[in-house]
């Protein structure tokens, strides 16, 4: 079976009873998707990564990505970990115009066009198609069936660029209902749970723009349906899932035909409500930010040992982080205030997670993982207490890769858990 088909068998049995999903890992540090990997060889499972139209595009993306780049290096890394590639699924996350939406709808949707076709010709299977968002010219908001025309027109540049690169046609997700990318800006007093009703109205809508598009046979591979099923986070706080108040969308499934829902933003929920997630049908579950968050932690941790171990040592990773981020403020300015520091740094939304890349960080990250020859148990105690625990269980060994790998794998086996 490959990775196309395990997605569609788990779509299935999900949809016929809530017993499975899948969890979508939407990141694109290398460290993050090294520990994906070895996790997934280790249990011959299926392992979905999707990547944005930020992190990759046309362009490159915040990453220096296109999405044939993107595709080479997690085959890279999946061979290095023993997964074998028929086990990874690529997917493609908001594509469309978000990248460009400051420019004319025409241009942006051209470049979208391009972007969506380069997603299809470099074998990502699962495209999530979203042209929810204005452009410069657009009214506001822009109205429904604006949307879906431009979906089912992102569709037909996917269908051409598969077919002509000779590869299987994509599985797509429709639908815009999503939280804030990155998580919420304000109050989450108001989060509203999508209206049955809304999504009928959405699936018919993208079902007849498909059709005036000549993508009928594209939309009978619509397998998903994103919503939002009450679930959000902000910087400091989290939005849990409560069933009760998702019951009448669960209950809406039985009218929709051959799809599940996606769930984005699902970062931080409990265990409790990720299970919880997968039985009401949210089948697809999106998580991003939190394994990076994991990820800053465990560094972070790392990097405060190392100081203790050396006071006098330098630069460390995190002094670069905050000098690197000061001086290119792009990726936080428009979240928090210039001197909130602890947003800067520690929020759940993360913003961290985009200057991973920047040279001088890898290289301080480089550094301090290459340092670290000899880690005493009481330090790790101090800074990485769960990590110790592990250790003193014997489930880990006292070197930077396991203690990284260890933070984030207890975000990655909440998932895997609630997935089944």
């Amino acid at each position: 079976m490959d990775a196309a088909s395990a997605f569609l068998d788990r779509l299935r049995r999900n949809r016929a009873n809530g017993s499975a999903g899948i969890t979508s890992v939407c990141s694109a540090h290398p460290m993050v998707l090294r520990i994906a990997m070895a996790r997934a060889a280790q249990r011959q499972e299926l392992l979905l990564i999707e990547a944005t139209c930020n992190q990759v595009n046309q362009d490159g993306g915040y990453t220096g990505m296109t999405p044939a780049m993107f595709r080479d290096r997690q085959y890279a890394l999946a061979d290095a970990a023993g997964l074998p590639r028929s086990m990874l699924l690529l997917g493609g996350d908001h594509l469309g115009p978000n990248p460009w939406r400051a420019l004319p709808a025409a241009e942006a949707m051209a470049k979208a066009t391009v972007l969506t076709a380069a997603f299809a010709a470099a074998g990502y299977r699962k495209l999530h198609l979203d042209a929810s968002m204005a452009c410069a010219d657009d009214p506001e908001p822009l109205p429904a069936e604006i949307i879906a025309a431009r979906a089912a027109a992102l569709c037909a540049a996917a269908e051409a660029a598969a077919s002509a690169a000779g590869l299987p046609p994509p599985l797509y997700v429709i639908g815009t209902e999503v939280p804030t990318p990155g998580g919420a800006r304000e109050s989450m007093d108001h989060l509203a749970v999508t209206p049955p009703d809304e999504v009928e109205h959405t699936l018919v809508l993208h079902r007849d723009a498909f059709r005036v598009a000549g993508q009928t046979a594209a939309f009978d591979r619509a397998v998903a349906v994103v919503v939002q099923p009450g679930v959000e986070f902000g910087q400091d706080s989290v939005h849990g899932f409560v069933p009760a108040k998702a019951a009448k969308l669960t209950a809406a499934l039985n009218r929709l035909d051959n799809v599940v829902f996606e769930a984005h933003s699902t970062d931080y929920q409990s265990a409790e409500a990720l299970r919880a997630l997968v039985a009401g049908h949210f089948a697809i579950l999106k998580v991003g930010p939190e394994v990076t968050f994991a990820l800053r932690e465990a560094l972070f941790g790392l990097d405060a040992i190392a100081d203790e171990l050396n006071p006098a040592r330098g630069m460390g990773v995190r002094p670069v982080l905050e000098r690197v981020m000061q001086d290119r403020p792009l990726w936080w300015r428009g979240y928090f205030a210039p001197d909130d520091r602890a947003g800067r740094l520690f929020s759940l939304s993360d913003r961290v997670r985009y200057y991973w890349p920047e040279p001088e960080i890898d290289a301080a990250v480089q550094k301090l993982l290459s340092g670290l020859t000899a880690i005493p148990p009481t330090l790790v105690s101090q800074y990485l207490p769960a990590q110790y625990a592990a250790w003193r269980a014997g489930e880990i060994a006292l070197t930077p890769a396991a203690l990284i790998g260890h933070r984030v794998e207890q975000v990655l086996a909440r998932y895997a858990t609630a997935c089944g």
